[in-house]
């Protein structure tokens, strides 16, 4: 949310952890200027903007629905040595409860203002008349089916990461093998269905929000219960390789908000889709509780290089070289800071931009990882208010759209936080003309 704690810390719940630390404000120049970073300029500007200035309102309003709120203090702060919590970047404001608390909080809401709300029923279809967008079809789980009419129908239904086929037809060949992080109904019919009704696309079809995601853990896919503890974000203080004992990207690039949405899909192009993210004694106790130390985590620890590869499958030759490689590149005259970007850099081949620590302290820890997807980036057109328009770019009557499948917003990459916040700025626009 744009104008920081300044504006906010009354709507946001307490805790301890951050009691009395001095958290900086988000600026609405520094978030528009992640946006641009983060999707190499491709973001739509108009969009960007109205996100950007209508966020911290959209969560006053919806704070005073009832809905609570928290900052995500644990995925941008790691333990300094002193026992002080060290902030590493900014930090984004999550729902209290993380998603569970999310939709029973807006479920809650919801029925207070007396939305009725209905369960395994799909909608398949727009109905139109002249037109304008009349109504949804729908069908239950029993094979029942019927028709909704409404003045205005808005598009919330996410986009296609459940759907296989269509992850391979416009994400690419083996895309079709990636673990879906979140609900398994985003299969993309909605979108079908409007782009029959005539409405325009927009945005980047061909990428996603994808991250490092737990390659072996017996339940990667099944358990929903595990989504964010399954993520392994990490990296930026040690190193990934593949499996050939190789590195294949910046692990130090920027803070992990502004990285970890876009290292799924380098994760995905590697040999058999998997990657080892690597930490010494030094780095481990820094990681992450609630993903690192989860019951049933997938970890290959060794007391040497060699016998860390053994049980990761990798040549350990190879993996021998890598590490030494790495160890020998880094600049160590720079002193490490972790909460900023230290330029402390590995000069190798890819390099280490910022956080470059040597791997030199056993035990040695090998965390396994592939590419969980979490959501799709192409959508449909819509303008600022959430209007659908159709090929031409006139609105079709009766359509809006938000969330995921409003395109525009994201390509390649995404600030952590930003989903989320396009869908309830977006929502509450569109929810207002409807």
């Amino acid at each position: 949310m744009h104008d920081g704690l300044g504006g906010l810390a009354g709507l946001l719940d307490p805790d301890d952890r951050h009691a009395g630390t001095v958290l900086p404000a988000y600026p609405a120049a520094e978030f528009a200027a992640d946006m641009a970073k983060v999707t190499g300029g491709r973001n739509d500007k108009a969009l960007t903007e109205v996100l950007i200035a209508e966020s911290a309102r959209t969560l006053r309003w919806l704070h005073g629905k009832g809905l609570r709120f928290r900052l995500m203090y644990e995925r941008q702060a790691y333990p300094g040595g002193d026992g002080r919590q060290i902030f590493w970047g900014g930090l984004a404001v999550g729902s209290t409860g993380g998603g569970k608390g999310l939709i029973e909080q807006h479920t809650r809401a919801a029925r207070q203002a007396g939305v009725e709300l209905r369960y395994g029923v799909r909608a398949r279809e727009l109905t139109l008349d002249g037109g304008r967008v009349t109504g949804v079809t729908w069908e239950d789980a029993e094979g029942r089916g019927g028709v909704v009419r409404a003045e205005s129908v808005v598009l919330a239904a996410g986009g296609f990461e459940a759907d296989a086929g269509m992850r391979r037809e416009h994400l690419g060949e083996g895309w079709q093998r990636a673990k879906v992080r979140g609900t398994p109904y985003n299969t993309g019919d909605m979108l079908a269905a409007a782009i029959a009704a005539g409405a325009g696309t927009h945005g980047d079809w061909g990428t996603c929000h994808s991250v490092a995601w737990d390659a072996w853990h017996a339940e990667n896919e099944s358990n929903r219960e595990l989504t964010n503890r399954l993520t392994r974000g990490g990296y930026p203080l040690g190193i990934v390789v593949n499996a050939d004992g190789r590195r294949f990207l910046d692990e130090g690039a920027d803070f992990r908000n502004l990285t970890y949405a876009k290292y799924g899909a380098r994760i995905l192009a590697q040999p058999g889709g998997v990657a080892f993210q690597l930490f010494d004694a030094t780095t481990r106790p820094k990681l992450r509780v609630e993903e690192y130390d989860m019951p049933g985590a997938s970890v290959v620890t060794g007391q040497t290089i060699e016998e860390m590869a053994a049980g990761m499958g990798v040549d350990a030759a190879a993996l021998r070289g890598t590490v030494e490689e790495f160890n020998a590149s880094i600049d160590r005259s720079v002193p490490l800071d972790l909460s900023v970007l230290d330029g402390r850099a590995a000069a190798t081949t890819p390099p280490k931009s910022n956080w470059a620590i040597p791997l030199e302290v056993p035990p040695f820890y090998a965390f396994p990882v592939t590419c969980g997807i979490t959501f799709t980036f192409g959508g449909l057109h819509a303008d600022t208010h959430g209007r659908v328009l159709d090929g031409g770019g006139d609105p079709i009557p009766g359509l809006l759209v938000c969330g995921e499948m409003l395109g525009g917003l994201f390509s390649g990459n995404y600030p952590g936080g930003t989903g989320l916040t396009s869908g309830a700025v977006f929502g509450r626009r569109a929810g207002s003309l409807a």
